[in-house]
């Protein structure tokens, strides 16, 4: 059992991500914003995983320093982006065509490895 987690974690991962376009490209077409899909799927995130965090990891994580806080904010940029970007491409398409591109994300992770050296050919 235990060592099926991570398949049952990853299927969880992407039916997460696919129902999420599904719902975005149903509130989309009742009028709803990109930009507020966004927050409202950041704020849900929060929500979630917050308190996961302080509950089981309260004693591993490194002190906040600022180099820290500004990778933080730079990672939480780059997902507003990201999350901006992909609702305004699932408004103008498809949430199936959405969904079909997620399985595009591990050949991208590959090339971008290799390009910074992180992985040989």
């Amino acid at each position: 059992m235990e060592s099926s987690l991570p398949f049952m974690g990853m299927l969880l991962a992407v039916t997460a991500l696919a129902t999420n376009m599904i719902i975005g490209k149903m509130a989309m077409s009742n009028g709803t914003s990109n930009f507020i899909l966004t927050v409202y799927s950041n704020a849900l995130a929060t929500l979630i995983l917050f308190p996961r965090g302080f509950l089981f990891h309260r004693s591993k994580h490194p002190p906040l320093t600022f180099p820290i806080i500004c990778k933080i904010f730079l990672l939480a940029i780059f997902g507003c982006l990201a999350d901006i970007g992909s609702y305004a491409g699932i408004k103008y398409s498809s949430p199936t065509l959405g969904t079909k591109l997620l399985n595009l994300v591990p050949g991208f992770t590959y090339i971008l490895a290799i390009i910074c050296r992180l992985q040989f050919l």
